[in-house]
């Protein structure tokens, strides 16, 4: 066992230490066993998050001839890809996503859409999605549609948004690399105003990109300071006719290592393994718990299907772990801050 991972595994879970950028790279050295940062962050995971494990689901309400050019995406208009394209959704599709969220034991659905970020025009149609949402109960509210300003992260929150994803993507070093059409600070940007607007954030990466490990630890630090709750962590699904088509898949323990990593970094935060799961784990993906994940996705993506939410919810079930119940928030935690886990639900070391 190494001494350093102990070490920094034992301030984590003792004091709630948050690890420096040069702690932080001492886990991901070649020379650290990979199972002992596992081992480390298992631990931590039990303590902080419990042993249940949030489901969510994401319906796309507009995909496809994207302006951006994110260089991962099938979506973006810069590309030929094979991506559908559709304007928004009828109301009545989000509400059967809804009902089907519900079903498959997702605690919240998530209203995604492509784009640089929203017309004022089009919150008109998210405030009607979202009454649809509701008429199906307990589902939390969920909303990932680019960048925005303050005013209409306010409007959305008023019409029910419980939680808004805007995911970083990469470092900052690293984000000028995969996309030149907005910028790491436009991100951070939308980031700052739902904190000050008391909205939960889901922002995490796309792994795999051509970022190293100095990347992935800046960006797990930068979503600990911007007060990120729930961290998505996606690995690239090539999509032929992208720039990354041809990218280098990333190695099944590299993946488990950073989700390991992040779970030291952002200990008390709820960490998801959504997109690419299934394509670059294989027949490892049931050790992202063990890794410290407390999150997946289920049911498809975006432009890629997932696998059918039974199995998902046979292997957690098989881990001894739990399915958390849906449930609808009364109140928002305040500054966008991670929601508490609740004392019932919290593991023993």
């Amino acid at each position: 066992m190494s001494e350093i991972v102990a070490e920094l595994g034992r301030k984590v879970l003792e004091t709630g230490h948050k690890l420096t950028r040069e702690e932080g790279l001492e886990l991901c050295r070649p020379s650290v066993d990979v199972h002992d940062v596992m081992y480390w962050a298992n631990k931590i995971r039990r303590k902080f998050r419990g042993e249940e494990v949030k489901a969510c689901s994401i319906v796309s309400v507009k995909t496809g001839a994207c302006t951006e050019d994110c260089s991962f995406c099938a979506q973006s208009s810069k590309y030929k890809t094979n991506s559908p394209v559709h304007d928004f959704l009828p109301v009545e599709q989000v509400r059967a996503a809804a009902k089907a969220a519900k079903k498959s034991g997702s605690y919240a659905l998530g209203l995604v859409a492509q784009g640089h970020g929203p017309k004022d025009e089009d919150l008109d149609v998210y405030v009607e999605y979202m009454k649809a949402m509701g008429e199906e109960g307990l589902v939390e509210k969920h909303i990932n549609i680019g960048i925005m300003s303050e005013t209409q992260i306010a409007r959305l929150k008023g019409a029910g948004m419980v939680c808004c994803g805007h995911n970083l993507e990469t470092s900052r070093r690293m984000f000028p690399k995969i996309c030149s059409t907005h910028s790491y600070d436009d991100r951070v940007k939308t980031m700052q105003a739902l904190q000050r607007q008391g909205v939960k954030i889901c922002s995490g990466a796309i792994f795999g990109v051509g970022e190293d490990w100095i990347d992935r630890v800046d960006l797990a630090i930068d979503l600990r300071d911007l007060g990120a709750g729930n961290i998505p962590m996606n690995f690239l699904n090539r999509i032929e006719g992208t720039p990354l088509a041809n990218a280098r898949p990333m190695e099944p323990l590299d993946i488990l290592r950073t989700v390991a990593l992040y779970r030291f970094i952002l200990f008390d935060r709820d960490l998801g393994v959504y997109g690419g799961r299934e394509v670059n784990l294989r027949d490892l993906q049931a050790l992202i718990f063990n890794a410290g994940a407390s999150a997946v996705m289920i049911g498809n993506y975006l432009t890629t299907a997932g696998r059918p939410a039974e199995m998902d919810k046979q292997m957690i079930k098989d881990l001894g772990l739990k399915l958390a119940p849906p449930r609808v928030l009364d109140t928002l935690p305040p500054e966008g801050h991670p929601e508490p886990i609740p004392a019932r639900a919290a593991g023993n070391d």
